[in-house]
């Protein structure tokens, strides 16, 4: 166990920032899996509304830290080419 004031302090910084994370990550996933939902039962004008909301949902765990800013924008561009599949 820590016994320096400042490593007590930095656990339970940690333990704010896990949570958090994991939060915005179940959150990312939740909304992926509508997303994709949609996707599959081919629902175009829903699926483009719910992508901007996956993309800025996306953006934001970015710029926090949460995830990568490729891996952001990796998944922002897969999911529209799947909606663009989907009108053609």
């Amino acid at each position: 166990m820590a016994n320096l004031p400042a490593a007590k302090k930095s656990i339970r910084a940690d333990k704010k920032k896990q949570q958090r994370n994991k939060a915005v990550k179940s959150t990312l996933k939740t909304l992926i899996k509508k997303l994709n939902g949609l996707i599959g039962q081919k629902k175009q004008k829903e699926a483009s509304e719910l992508l901007r909301e996956v993309m800025s949902a996306l953006d934001k765990a970015a710029k926090i830290g949460v995830i990568k800013k490729n891996t952001a924008s990796r998944n922002k561009t897969r999911l529209s080419i799947k909606i663009a599949k989907i009108s053609a």
